[in-house]
């Protein structure tokens, strides 16, 4: 319970210094955070159940081991989600996407819901719900909570870049889910965005302001 399990390879950290850099453009900072997802992916999966088929090699028959059990998706938190869809898809390309799509209203800073999209058996999948940062945690537990009442019963929840309050507030209401980050950082600031953080993943994804 109350795991958070941080990805603490060189490549990782390296890469994710770049993504940190102001000057670092959309271009750079979109391959970066699919180069890191897939990264991450190994940490991500590496419990999965595995079971032994017998197969044929070009010299002899052989038992080797295939993935097993539940089926996977990978959940996106619109927009920034989007970015990490294609690292896993990459790793995994047999799992379905969702998408959950929330914004921060600027004068609550509470998610509210505009879009929510999922596989039909979402029930019977581990969901992988995905999000560049963990802030307030707002946007985290509103996704997790729709998720549940759309039946998801397992769900682990990857970041790059987590706030200790975005991480307290997720294990508070959801103590079960995993939660899976490159980086804890320090805090959050008064506007609630993560010091020293990415700035907006968003508007750095997609050239946006």
């Amino acid at each position: 319970m109350n795991r958070v399990i941080v990805a603490e390879h060189p490549l990782i950290q390296h890469k994710l210094t770049l993504m940190r850099m102001k000057d670092t453009g959309s271009k750079d900072f979109r391959e970066l955070l699919t180069e890191i997802t897939m990264l991450m992916g190994y940490e991500v999966t590496k419990d999965l159940p595995l079971s032994e088929i017998e197969i044929e090699t070009p010299v002899v028959k052989t038992k080797s081991k295939v993935l097993s059990g539940k089926k996977l998706a990978i959940v996106p938190i619109l927009r920034a989600g989007i970015g990490m869809v294609d690292g896993f898809i990459s790793l995994i390309p047999a799992a379905k996407v969702g998408h959950i799509g929330l914004y921060r209203d600027p004068e609550t800073c509470k998610p509210v819901e505009y879009y929510c999209k999922l596989p039909q058996d979402i029930g019977e999948r581990e969901v992988l719900l995905v999000d560049p940062m963990l802030a307030t945690g707002g946007s985290a537990t509103a996704a997790i909570e729709l998720l549940r009442e759309k039946g998801a019963k397992n769900i682990r929840m990857i970041n790059l870049v987590a706030a200790p309050e975005g991480i307290e507030e997720v294990h508070s209401k959801y103590p079960d889910v995993d939660i899976y980050v490159a980086a804890v950082d320090e805090k959050l600031n008064d506007h609630k965005y993560i010091i020293p953080g990415l700035g907006d993943a968003g508007d750095r994804l997609f050239g946006t302001k």
